[in-house]
């Protein structure tokens, strides 16, 4: 069982910022495509930033010029930094970690246990 441990979640006012981090399994890292995804309240979990294992990111519409994914080989270890917080953006937070496994898209993907982000005054 792959292990994503997350950190960094909290209380935050409204344009505020937080980090978080998910560390992964120096077995896995290097080679799997790290993600955030959130799920708030009576809401699907959704696609929040992503980036492959060679670096390139895509970001869903309403965080793009506010959040930034990064991933640090290193250490491994992914980062979503969140800027100018709105309310909106309280939800709980989850890593994921995928690697693409046929040519035909069947992947393995695994998930972190979440961190809880609130943003409210």
């Amino acid at each position: 069982q792959v292990q994503l441990v997350e950190s960094g979640g909290g209380l935050v006012q409204p344009g505020g910022s937080l980090r978080l981090s998910c560390a992964a399994p120096r077995s896995i890292f290097s080679e799997w495509g790290m993600a955030w995804f959130r799920q708030a309240p009576e809401n699907e979990r959704e696609l929040v930033a992503a980036i492959t294992s060679g670096g390139t990111t895509n970001y869903a519409d309403p965080v793009k010029g506010r959040f930034i994914i990064s991933r640090d080989n290193a250490k491994n270890t992914v980062y979503l930094q969140m800027n100018d917080l709105k309310p909106e953006d309280t939800a709980v937070y989850y890593c994921n970690a995928r690697r693409t496994i046929s040519v035909e898209g069947a992947y393995v993907e695994h998930w972190g246990q979440g961190t809880l982000v609130t943003v409210s005054s």
